[in-house]
């Protein structure tokens, strides 16, 4: 009888190595040749959009900008987002074909219901026989201020993004052109991939957000960076710069010339407070040859920019190009670049969101705050499973010298070069640019700013490419500041 019981305890044994043996090669060594086989492939997508995929909402929590709804193919889900070409550069897209994008792709686990915070719901649904059921993110965007944006932004080029300068929320965040997410969520293969195809040729890039992917010159709205380096330099608003019709430029016969080759006016020399009023790139061309560029660096890093466009490091929620200034090594053979970079040329880019990040840096007494997309997650029973709270990035300014900064933004808007983003009864602080970027070429046109000033509750930034409908007479306080008016209006509607 021993002997029975020994040789079955044996073969149970070898029963179980064998079990395990087997369970370990098709989980470890044999994984990826059967996630890769196409029959696989075909299961797991059936099993993926099985799941009641959450929504994706507006800040009030009611405006859903992206949802599931039930098809009547061989895929149970189908997803759509009700407002098009609106949101999709904050939503994404998420397709069978070409996989997901922005929102769909950073906050995926929650959505798909494949997250740890959802463990209690998941099993809810196991045990009732309920399809899973994802989890709803909550968005920082008002969508009031996003159809804002959007109306006055028109059809023409460019992005607009708009910050609380107090939490980093960002309240809406606009690029034309953008595109519609529904054909790549179609559950219609030939579809899916003929406007893949389409948005993929087109030269304008709908899919990249000019708010805040791409890259561009500046322009005069880096003065403000500029001047920022000089207050923390020890050169106060009242400090005096030679104010020539035009700039020398070291080792060259090159000159830098004011916008339209005026020559600011206020005498021989005048105060950097006059200078940014006046947008004088002679001057500011002049006060980045006297700081050099390791203090331009390092005031502009400090509010996010990076040396190059892969080494940003300001957090967001979803892929965010942060601006670029050079390392000051760059300048080493390239004295006169200083002084152009000083006015946001040469090899200094940013988008709206980024210079809506300084805006809302001098606005928030010197402090930035992290820019912060979603505020929580909702589970499917509406209870918050997590949440975002504000963050700080930096301190790029004293409180002293962003009040002073700010006082010198707001002469911009009173009687410089902003005068029509001006709002009765609010104070409102800005700068504008207009930014050379190619021989011949029409100039980009920028407006940054917040209000009111003395208690700021949002910051904008906006830039209309290659002279919108103004051409090569497009200027930042004719193009751009009427946008910005009108977004800082409804916010404070709001």
């Amino acid at each position: 009888m021993e002997r029975q019981i020994r040789q079955l305890a044996v073969a149970l044994l070898v029963l179980f190595v064998v079990l395990v043996a087997q369970v370990s090669y098709v989980q470890v060594f044999a994984a990826e040749r059967l996630a890769e086989n196409p029959a696989n492939a075909k299961r797991q997508l059936i099993a993926e959009y099985e799941v009641d995929r959450g929504a994706i909402l507006a800040a009030d929590g009611r405006t859903v900008l992206a949802a599931s709804r039930k098809s009547a193919g061989e895929l149970r889900y189908e997803r759509r987002y009700p407002f098009g070409p609106l949101y999709a550069h904050l939503t994404g897209y998420y397709s069978f074909v070409y996989g997901r994008s922005e929102l769909e792709q950073e906050f995926n686990d929650f959505l798909a219901g494949t997250a740890p915070q959802l463990l209690r719901q998941t099993f809810a649904d196991m045990v009732l026989g309920r399809p899973r059921r994802g989890a709803s993110i909550v968005t920082t965007i008002d969508p009031v201020l996003q159809d804002v944006a959007q109306e006055a932004l028109g059809d023409l080029p460019g992005g607009v993004a708009a910050i609380d300068p107090r939490t980093g929320d960002v309240l809406a965040l606009v690029a034309n052109p953008s595109y519609d997410p529904n054909p790549l969520s179609s559950h219609d293969p030939a579809l899916v991939r003929a406007t893949w195809t389409a948005l993929n040729a087109d030269p304008d890039k709908p899919l990249l957000s000019r708010a805040s992917d791409e890259l561009y010159p500046p322009g005069s709205t880096f003065k403000i960076v500029t001047a920022a380096a000089a207050l923390e330099n020890g050169y106060g608003p009242d400090s005096t710069w030679p104010n020539p019709s035009e700039l020398d430029l070291p080792d060259t016969v090159e000159t830098l010339e004011n916008f339209g080759g005026a020559t600011c006016s206020g005498g021989s020399e005048i105060t950097l407070a006059e200078a940014l009023r006046q947008s004088c790139n002679v001057v500011f061309g002049e006060i980045g040859l006297t700081l050099g560029p390791a203090a331009l660096a390092e005031q502009a890093w400090a509010f996010g920019f990076a040396p190059t466009a892969d080494t940003g490091d300001v957090p967001f929620d979803i892929p965010f190009q942060t601006g670029v200034f050079p390392d000051p090594s760059y300048f080493a053979t390239r004295r006169p670049a200083v002084a152009l970079s000083a006015i946001g040329q040469d090899n200094v880019a940013a988008n709206p969101l980024q210079m809506a990040l300084v805006a809302a840096a001098i606005a928030n007494g010197g402090l930035e705050m992290q820019p912060r997309l979603v505020s929580e997650v909702r589970g499917a029973d509406g209870r918050v499973v997590e949440t975002y709270e504000p963050e700080a990035y930096s301190q790029p300014m004293s409180p002293e010298n962003a009040a002073l900064l700010t006082a010198m933004m707001v002469d911009v808007v009173e009687s410089g070069t902003g005068t029509a983003a001006q709002i009765p009864g609010i104070t409102v602080a800005g700068k504008t640019g207009t930014a050379q970027h190619g021989e011949g070429l029409a100039p980009h046109a920028w407006f940054v700013s917040f209000a009111p000033a003395e208690d700021a509750q949002v910051a904008v930034a906006v830039i209309v490419l290659d002279g919108g409908s103004l051409g090569s007479d497009a200027t930042g306080g004719a193009l751009a500041a009427p946008i910005a008016k009108a977004v800082i209006e409804a916010a404070l509607d709001r």
